[in-house]
C-alpha cells in the first residue's frame, strides 16, 4: 500500500507531526522532491527536530528511510542533519539513497545567493539553498547524479565542461572569483566517500518491496500552492509538490498511490514573496502568529515570520483538488480558541464578481477577499480526542470549512504533541 502526505496551501500546514505518526505505520518512507529549503518539526519522546532533508522515518528502527530520484540532494547538509538526530540519542537510521538523485553544488547556493542579491526588491524571496539553480541545471541537463561520483575520468571531464559555462557568469554577470576544477573535484570525492554505504536502485527496490506488500509513504515538501506549475508562479518551488509527482520523484507505478492525506492549517500561513489573498498585518497578524504552530508560526529552515491569514476556502478547496485527495488532516485548531470571532475567507471579489476557482497569479494579485464572520469558542481545546466533545462552535467550524472545500475532514490536530489529534468520519464519505 502506497499513501502520500502532502500539504494543500503554501507549505506550513503542520505536515511534521502528521508525516511522524504515518511514518511510524510504514516500512518505507520516501522523500520525493524537493530540498533542504523547507522542514518540518517534529515533537516525540527524543524531543523537537526540524527535519529538512532527512525522511520522517528516521525515528523508528523498523522504517526504510529514502532519498528519492526528485529529491536535490544537499549531501553535507543530508550528513549534518543524521549527525544532529544520533548526537540527541536516536539511533542511526536505515537509510538509502537513489543513484539517480542529483546533487545540490557548492555552487548552486552562490548563484542562488548571487542572484537574490542581483535581484534585489524584485527577488523571490528564496531560502538561497540552491534550489532553483539545482532545478536549472538538472533541465538543463547538466547537473551531476550520484551515479557519476564512481566514475572519476569521466567526471573530471564533465566538471571542465560545466564549469566553464559557471565561471563565466561569475565573472560577468555577478562579478565573483570563479571555481576552481580541482577544488570541487575533491569536494566531490569527499560526497562519495560519504554517500557510498546507502547508494542503491531505489526503484528496484521499491519494486520489490510493492510485491512484498510493504507499507509506503511518500513524504512532500511544502504545498499545493508552491507547485511550478499549478501553483502561484513565479512565487513557486522548482519542483512539484503534488502528490502524482511523488510516483516520478520514487520510481513507483502511479496506480499504486492509493490514498493521499492533503493537511491543511485552521488558518492561513506562508514564508516567502507571493499572492496570499486572505492575509492580515499588524497586531492581528502577531497574535495569530504567536499563538500558532508549535511555539509561534516561523519557518522551520529560515526562522522567518510567516505571514498570516485566515482561512481561505478558495485556495484550500484547489490545493485539495489538485492533490488528488482522499483525507483532508486539519491541523493547529487548537490556536484559534482566544478569538470572538473568526473570519473565514468564502471567495475572492475579482473585477466586481464574487469567485469561487482559484484563479492565475495576474488574476489573484487583483483579488480581495470575502469574509464570513462565525463565532468562536473561547476556550482551550487540547486534549480532547473525541469530535462530539469539542465545542458546539468549534464543531461549526470544522463543517463549514468542509462543505466549502468538498473534501472530507477525517483527521483534526488539536495539540502539538503526537497524541494530540481526533479520527472523525466525515459525511463526505458515506
Amino acid at each position: 500500500m502506497v499513501r502520500a502526505i502532502v500539504g494543500a496551501n503554501w507549505g506550513d500546514e503542520g505536515k511534521g507531526k502528521l508525516t511522524d505518526m504515518m511514518a511510524q505505520e510504514s516500512d518505507i518512507v520516501i522523500r520525493f522532491q524537493g530540498g533542504a529549503n523547507a522542514g518540518h518539526t517534529i515533537v516525540n519522546h527524543y524531543g523537537k527536530f526540524a527535519l529538512h532533508t532527512l525522511p520522517s522515518g528516521v525515528f523508528y528502527d523498523h522504517t526504510t528511510n529514502i532519498i528519492g530520484n526528485g529529491v536535490a540532494l544537499d549531501v553535507p547538509r543530508l550528513f549534518k542533519e543524521v549527525g544532529e538526530i544520533t548526537g540527541r540519542g536516536v539511533p542511526m537510521p536505515k537509510l538509502l539513497i537513489s543513484d539517480r538523485a542529483q546533487m545540490v553544488m557548492p555552487y548552486h547556493i552562490l548563484f542562488d545567493q548571487y542572484e537574490e542579491e542581483r535581484l534585489g526588491k524584485a527577488s523571490f524571496g528564496s531560502t538561497k539553498s540552491g534550489i532553483a539553480p539545482f532545478y536549472s541545471d538538472k533541465y538543463a541537463k547538466i547537473g551531476f547524479q550520484v551515479q557519476e561520483l564512481f566514475d572519476e575520468e569521466e567526471l573530471k571531464v564533465k566538471i571542465d565542461r560545466v564549469l566553464g559555462q559557471k565561471n563565466i557568469l561569475l565573472e560577468h554577470l555577478y562579478h565573483k572569483p570563479p571555481i576552481d576544477p580541482q577544488e570541487l573535484f575533491n569536494t566531490l570525492m569527499q560526497y562519495r566517500e560519504m554517500l557510498a554505504p546507502y547508494v542503491c536502485d531505489v526503484s528496484a527496490f521499491l519494486w520489490q518491496a510493492l510485491k512484498d506488500g510493504k507499507n509506503i509513504l511518500l513524504e512532500g515538501q511544502l504545498g499545493s500552492l508552491k507547485d511550478p506549475d499549478h501553483g502561484i508562479y513565479p512565487m513557486v518551488t522548482s519542483s512539484s509538490t503534488l502528490a502524482a509527482y511523488g510516483a516520478i520523484g520514487a520510481g513507483i507505478p502511479p496506480y499504486e498511490i492509493s490514498k493521499i492525506v492533503t493537511v491543511v492549517k485552521a488558518y492561513s500561513s506562508a514564508v516567502g514573496a507571493g499572492a496570499f489573498v486572505s492575509e492580515i498585518f499588524g497586531e492581528e497578524a502577531d497574535e495569530l502568529r504567536r499563538r500558532g504552530g508549535d511555539g509561534g508560526e516561523y519557518g522551520a529552515t529560515t526562522g522567518r515570520p510567516r505571514r498570516m491569514g485566515w482561512f481561505d476556502c478558495v485556495a484550500s478547496k484547489y490545493g485539495c483538488r489538485i492533490q488528488g485527495t482522499t483525507d483532508v488532516a486539519f491541523t493547529v485548531l487548537d490556536a484559534l480558541g482566544y478569538l470572538d470571532k473568526i473570519p473565514v475567507c468564502v471567495g475572492y471579489e475579482l473585477d466586481g464578481e464574487v469567485v469561487t476557482d482559484f484563479p492565475t497569479t495576474r488574476k489573484l494579485e487583483k483579488c480581495k477577499p470575502v469574509l464570513e464572520v462565525l463565532d468562536g469558542w473561547k476556550c482551550d481545546i487540547t486534549g480532547i480526542r473525541n469530535y462530539d466533545e469539542l465545542p458546539e462552535n468549534c464543531r461549526r467550524y470544522i463543517e463549514f470549512v468542509e462543505s466549502h472545500i468538498g473534501f472530507p475532514i477525517t483527521m483534526i490536530s488539536n495539540g502539538p504533541r503526537r497524541e494530540d489529534i481526533i479520527y472523525r468520519e466525515s459525511p463526505l464519505n458515506k
